[in-house]
This record gives C-alpha cells, structure tokens and sequence, in this order.
C-alpha cells in the first residue's frame, strides 16, 4: 500500500523529454496495466493507439494545429504562430504517443436520450480509470507522462488523419518518455476542501 500511494502522490505530468526511445515491451505493459481498470457492465469501453512513427506523429500534429488555428480564427481572434507551432512539435516529437479513444462497445443502449446519456456518463468514468492506471503503470516502469485533451477539440481530424472507425472517439493523447525535467510538485486543495462527510459521527474538520 505505501508504494501506490508514494505513486500517486510522486506522479507529476512533465512536458519535456529525452530523446530516448522507450522498449515496446514497457509500454505494452502500461497498456496492460490500464485495462485492469474497473468499468460499468465490464464493458471496457477504452481503444488505446501507440503512434512512434515519426511521420504519422508530424502529421497528425499538424493537421490538429491547422483546425486549432482555424477554432481561433473563428473566436475572431488572431492566431499566435509561435503558440501554435510550439503545440505541432508537443506532440510531432513525443518519444511514444498515444491516442487514447473512447467506444460505447458493450455498454447498453436505451430508447430515449436521458438514459443514453447516463450510460455515456458511465463509459466516461470508466475511461478516465483505465487513463489514470495508465498514468500510474507508466510511474512504476520508471517512465513520464502527460495528459493532454487536445485530440478532444478536433476529433473529426484527427479520425481522418488515422482512419479510425466512427465508433471510436478520440478523446486524449499520453505522451510517454523519460523525463527531461523536474516539474515541482503542484498545488493540491486540502481534504476538507474537497471532502464532505461525517466520520463516524465526527464532521471532518
């Protein structure tokens, strides 16, 4: 127990990698590792994609700077180049990375939109579960994560880009490697800000 607690506690989202490349068979078993997550109905409604080729990631990277520019130009903004060209090469250059995509597969379907809501509201506890295993697993092998919702923005392109089925959707990229920095440790809300129970009789304080 003191060891997933040190994880959790000692997992940072770091930005910056080495140029390392990272052995299949580690990110096999985070992969692994993030399908033990529980979900609704057992359903296991994540599809995880490893991109480490280079001129997949270039261009999947690009087309999803050219429809975050398009967004900001129809905010009536004016896109900042540098801004933009900084989020291409985030993930042109990520060592591994991967597309973390969300299937109502084996989740149960219901006539009317109310319930159907419900369900996706369950399928999307259980992805965020199966990420945060990942995020964990990929601690314990002595390697860095960041999550990113990017692909979230711009699901359309980047299903073109990779010729995914449109019963999968994208949602977010893990960028996995070995760490080129040491992010300081993030602000964190106390327990009773977050918590609202009686202990036994006894409110938190």
């Amino acid at each position: 127990m003191p060891r997933v607690i040190e994880a959790i506690q000692k997992r940072r989202s770091v930005r910056k990698y080495l140029p390392h490349s990272i052995p299949h068979e580690l990110v096999l078993e985070v992969l692994a590792a993030a399908g033990w997550a529980p979900s609704a109905h057992n359903s296991q409604p994540w599809r995880f994609i490893v991109i480490s080729n280079t001129n997949i990631k270039r261009t999947l990277a690009e087309a999803m700077g050219k429809a975050w520019a398009a967004d900001i130009v129809k905010d009536g903004l004016t896109v900042n180049e540098e801004n933009r060209k900084e989020r291409v090469e985030r993930f042109a250059n990520a060592p591994i990375l991967i597309l973390c995509c969300l299937t109502m597969e084996g989740l149960r379907k219901f006539p009317d939109i109310q319930r159907q809501g419900f369900e996706r509201d369950l399928a999307m506890q259980s992805f965020g579960a199966a990420i945060q295993n990942l995020l964990l697993a990929a601690y314990a092998q002595k390697l860095v994560s960041c999550w990113f919702c990017a692909p979230g923005f711009c699901k359309q392109t980047v299903r073109e880009v990779l010729k995914i089925p449109d019963d999968i959707e994208p949602q977010s990229f893990i960028i996995l490697g070995y760490a080129g920095e040491c992010p300081p440790n993030p602000p964190k809300k106390k327990l009773t800000e977050y918590c609202y129970l009686d202990l036994w009789g006894k409110p938190l304080k």
